[in-house]
């Protein structure tokens, strides 16, 4: 293999000639080899990153700081892996010591070895344009990385978003499509009394539409970036202007409405953004394992469960027993909403336990942030897709249910009271008769407690659903 010699304060180092990575890059590869996952599984990052040292190219450019054939060459290789190109040159682990710094140093050296190829140089020419002296003029890896974090975090959440709309629509058209079956519902796992299953999936559709809007809400908070602090908020070798030209010029490049942190000392040490972020992400998994337990449990069967529902078949249930269909698609969402549940116990973790001026944790908070982001995204249009989308009603059986359930008593309370209402529930429970006929042989009507229009009324099972 070609290599080229690079050196850092440790001393020389050989790196693969090809590579645009450098020799910290090579050192914080050999040292944090922890999850296997390389910044790059995380393209939201990295074209975050790309952005951000375009901006401060361009920034440093507008303050005379930095010559513009540099800055040039600097955003023509930034913008080029913001296409999507050299993504599989940041190559640090995801999870690293150093709150950040190896990916910062990743991506300064990734850019500068572009950028020098553009200025007809070869890759570790940095006499001619140097990682840390140009590509990371006027930054620290403290504003840096929070700041890519944020921007990455705020495309992630856009595309949950969508995902989320589309669950939504489908729960939505199938609250339509179901308005008119009856069925029993249930609380404790027990019946209750009685409505329409289009009743049952409006509901999952405006659980969707109310996180979506407390996801809205969160997002607003990470769009407060610290880019200009530096180390630890003061500003330290950022000349004056910088922030405000960096901010405007990264609000430009992304389209975002960025603003600057009123103070920077603060924002370059408080993760609570994340925190409130990924609570809002736990919010979302549990109230989809709660929606997917149901379509579990109304599913259920085929002979031996509730069975008012059938969920599309996708794949064989089972290597033995034939026939098995196993609800995978909701089993899939209950993991997934498992594992965003243990990531918000770790960002809350990681963000207590930062010092003084700085939280080292962040990029365990990045990793968790943006996985649980693109995990949900992900099961919620597969939800939708391979699930949702297909559910039929069995709506005999669901109706059986409703009209056969002691609980379609409780209408009767008004005329014959609780009491004797419960009397006649566990007497139709007991002898497997109906309501009507229990309250018939009874006597009730005899007696006049009610006449048989108001039975018909009060056991009209379909009107119980309309308040």
């Amino acid at each position: 293999m070609t290599v080229r010699s690079e050196h850092d304060l440790l001393g020389d180092r050989d790196v693969p000639a090809e590579a645009y990575w450098g020799v910290h890059s090579l050192r914080a590869k050999e040292n944090f080899p922890i999850t296997g996952m390389p910044i790059s599984a995380y393209p939201h990052l990295i074209e975050a990153l790309a952005a951000v040292k375009e901006a401060a190219a361009r920034a440093n450019e507008d303050l005379g700081l930095l010559e513009p054939r540099k800055a040039a060459a600097i955003v023509a290789a930034c913008r080029e892996i913001r296409d999507g190109k050299l993504h599989d040159q940041f190559v640090v682990d995801v999870i690293q010591g150093g709150a950040g710094t190896s990916t910062n140093m990743n991506a300064n050296e990734v850019v500068a070895n572009r950028a020098l190829e553009l200025l007809g140089h070869a890759k570790g020419e940095y006499e001619f344009l140097h990682p840390n002296e140009d590509v990371n003029l006027g930054q620290s890896t403290n504003d840096v990385y929070p700041t890519a974090v944020k921007v990455a975090t705020v495309f992630a959440v856009r595309e949950l978003l969508k995902a989320m709309a589309v669950l939504q629509d489908a729960f939505a058209a199938k609250a339509l499509e179901f308005r008119d079956v009856l069925k029993m519902g249930r609380t404790q796992l027990q019946d209750a009394v009685p409505m329409t299953l289009g009743q049952e999936f409006s509901a999952y559709a405006v659980m969707l539409d109310e996180d979506r809007l407390r996801l809205a809400e969160a997002v607003e908070l990470i769009h407060e970036i610290n880019l200009g602090a530096t180390a630890i908020g003061t500003g330290l070798n950022a000349p004056a202007g910088y922030a405000e030209a960096a901010r405007r010029h990264l609000a430009d490049i992304t389209g975002l409405p960025l603003v600057t942190a009123a103070n920077l000392v603060e924002a370059t040490q408080d993760c609570g953004a994340f925190v409130q972020m990924s609570g809002v992400l736990k919010r979302i998994a549990v109230k989809l394992s709660k929606s997917c337990n149901d379509l579990r449990l109304l599913s259920s069967g085929p002979r031996a469960g509730l069975n008012e529902i059938n969920l599309p078949p996708v794949q064989a249930g089972s290597t033995i027993m034939p026939g098995k269909v196993n609800p995978v698609i909701p089993e899939a969402v209950l993991m997934v909403a498992a594992q965003v549940t243990g990531n918000d116990a770790t960002i809350a973790t990681a963000g207590a336990s930062g010092n003084f001026e700085l939280n080292v944790m962040l990029p365990v908070i990045a990793r968790n942030v943006l996985e649980s982001v693109r995990l949900l995204a992900n099961v919620s249009r597969l939800l939708a897709d391979r699930t949702v989308d297909g559910i039929t009603a069995n709506r005999e059986r669901a109706r059986e249910y409703a009209e056969s359930s002691p609980s379609v008593v409780t209408p009767l309370n008004k005329y014959i009271g609780y009491e004797e209402a419960a009397k006649v529930a566990k007497k139709a429970l007991a002898e497997r008769k109906t309501i009507r006929e229990v309250v018939l042989e009874s006597g009730y009507v005899e007696r006049g407690d009610l006449t048989r229009e108001q039975l018909d009324e009060a056991l009209d099972v379909l009107r119980m659903t309309r308040p």
